[in-house]
């Protein structure tokens, strides 16, 4: 695929132009989408743009957001790179000390906040932040209360845009434009910090056009491609299809109205294209195993034998489906599949994606079985987003796929995947030793270790997390950990084997699933802790990691576990703002627990 030698800046002016009246972003407000058109999204960022410019933004001037996805998230970000600007995302989820961080290891000028609590995470900082200039808010109620000394620091996010609409000059837009180059850096996006602070990974504009015909010939993506933006715009994976892809293809986007809604809003808008982490996919899973308990009888049995007869047909691609598998699928997805389907809100689905984290098998397979053509994909920050993942019709499950047009791959010798192409980042933000270490030669060593498998990537694990067992067996967490997590009444397991005579877990149970699980038992409980202490739920969770280690090799057999008392949570650092285990902080939290298993 060929696109135009522009930055995203410059795509949007051209899609204005050129498709000026095409729906390219629908808002839903207070129960109603409201649609968006070219010419309209490219007019309000170049109105906001121009509003930061009259703030002081200046050349280079860093812009920092901090919100759940909304119309007003791209129209910041476009409006800062339309006049030279760059777009720093902050986790909506973060608390204080992290948005703090951000904030000030990235230098931000000029804060665009969703509302007050956001507001207040910042201004709880301020003698941290020396450089930070002006606070805009997108959702002004409520901070008439803030103090008289912040009054000066705050404007609102509609006053920022008539401001630019008033000093409106499309000739200093252009003359702007004219002077950007594919090399400029447009965002920056800081790594989740599992393993320590987060880094700021520059993106240059460069960078998204490198990953951008890869993305859109492997998932088959066109103009018409309809697309739900839900997880959060300072991730780079939802970057891609938010803002790369959209712009280049002149796709639409929709913006629900809330995170909390996105089943709701699924249902709405039935995208062609769904993006899922593995917790989304999880989640989804449990929702589906809560409502079949739910149920009657007749449709559990049902339900049983659709998923037994159809689980061959997820490892075949439909076009090598003979009459007899053709036939099979269609009674049962009349029967059973398309209400599922509808439930989860993806019959429309032409494409739906795994990534950002291992996931396992079983549950790849679970949503392929229920005709939800879900692949896995495999990408990281550093590399703009995917870089390898199935193609539609040859998919391999347990892999991440081959790697995607552009990118150019080798495996070292300690099996680390390195890939070196345009999408290759620019490098961390004041921290050139970390850049150094992570580009070599024009080569980036992602730090996982990955098997070829008949053209198919499979990622093993991180390469610093691969323990050796006190026998001095090497063990892959992830794979041990994602093998328990396909089981719907477990939600998190945390593996402890490095040095050990044998793999112990940490083990979180799902709240919901169990607990439905209980109520249908008349089980009585009052909050988590009371129901993991209740014997029966022991008994179930012992049964489903005995269930998972007949899938595992013996040496990598849970033998022991303990089961945490709550939710991990990232207000006590036990999991970042993706989700992401910090294993260090969880052993460090529960080591006298981990030293009973072994005593």
């Amino acid at each position: 695929m060929n696109l135009p030698e522009l930055t995203l800046p410059q795509m949007l002016r051209e899609r204005a132009h050129t498709d000026a009246e095409r729906v390219a972003i629908r808002q839903k407000d207070f129960g109603i989408w409201k649609p968006f058109t070219w010419a309209q999204y490219y007019e309000r960022a170049a109105h906001f743009g121009q509003g930061l410019l009259q703030l002081g933004l200046g050349a280079g001037g860093h812009v920092g957001v901090i919100a759940e996805n909304r119309i007003e998230w791209v129209l910041a970000q476009m409006g800062a790179g339309l006049v030279g600007g760059i777009t720093v995302g902050v986790y909506p989820t973060s608390p204080s000390p992290e948005v703090a961080y951000v904030v000030g290891h990235a230098d931000i000028a000029i804060m665009v906040c969703e509302d007050q609590e956001q507001t207040d995470k910042v201004l709880d900082a301020l003698d941290q932040l020396p450089l930070l200039k002006k606070i805009i808010v997108m959702e002004p109620k409520g901070l008439r209360s803030c103090a008289p000394e912040h009054r000066a620091l705050i404007t609102t996010f509609d006053e920022v845009e008539q401001l630019g609409r008033s000093r409106h000059d499309p000739a200093h837009i252009d003359a702007l434009l004219a002077r950007q180059q594919l090399d400029d850096v447009g965002l920056m996006i800081y790594t989740s910090g599992s393993t320590g602070k987060p880094k700021g990974a520059m993106i240059s504009w460069r960078n998204m056009r490198g990953v951008t015909p890869g993305i859109v010939e492997r998932l088959q993506l066109s103009g018409s491609t309809t697309h739900l933006s839900y997880l959060p715009l300072c991730h780079v994976a939802e970057q891609m299809l938010t803002t790369f892809v959209p712009l280049y293809l002149s796709s639409t986007v929709n913006f629900g109205e809330s995170i909390r809604t996105v089943q709701e809003d699924l249902r709405e808008v039935a995208p062609t294209m769904f993006l899922g982490v593995p917790r989304i996919w999880e989640k989804l899973h449990s929702s589906i195993s809560i409502k079949m308990q739910e149920t009657g009888p007749l449709r559990r049995a049902l339900y049983a034998h659709a998923l037994a007869a159809c689980a061959p047909l997820a490892d075949t691609p439909r076009a090598q489906w003979g009459l007899a598998e053709r036939l099979r699928y269609a009674a049962y997805y009349w029967l059973v599949l398309r209400a599922l389907q509808n439930f989860i809100g993806l019959r429309e689905a032409t494409v739906a994606l795994t990534g950002a984290a291992p996931i396992a098998p079983e549950v790849v397979r679970f949503f392929r079985t229920l005709g939800v053509p879900l692949i896995e994909v495999y990408g990281l920050t550093e590399s703009t987003g995917m870089v390898t993942g199935h193609r539609l019709d040859d998919v391999a499950i347990g892999t991440v796929g081959p790697v995607i047009e552009g990118v150019q791959y080798r495996i070292a010798d300690s099996g680390e995947f390195q890939i070196r192409g345009d999408m290759v980042f620019a490098g961390y933000y004041k921290n050139p030793e970390a850049t150094a270490q992570s580009i070599q030669d024009g080569w980036l060593h992602t730090g996982d270790v990955v098997r070829e498998e008949r053209g198919q990537i499979k990622i093993v694990d991180r390469l610093k997390d691969i323990m050796i067992t006190a026998g001095g067996k090497n063990l892959t967490p992830s794979e041990i950990e994602n093998t328990m997590k396909a089981s719907p009444f477990i939600k998190e397991c945390v593996i402890v084997a490095d040095g050990r005579k044998f793999v112990g877990a940490l083990v979180m149970i799902d709240y919901e699933t169990v607990g439905k699980w209980a109520e249908a038992r008349r089980l009585a409980f009052t909050h988590f802790r009371s129901l993991v202490e209740t014997p029966e739920v022991r008994q179930l969770i012992d049964a489903e990691i005995a269930s998972g280690n007949a899938r595992l090799a013996q040496v990598a057999q849970i033998r022991k576990f303990h089961l945490l008392p709550k939710e991990l949570d990232h207000d006590d650092g036990e999991v970042t703002a993706t989700m992401k285990v910090r294993r260090s902080s969880i052993y460090k939290t529960y080591a006298a627990e981990i030293e009973a298993l072994y005593a």
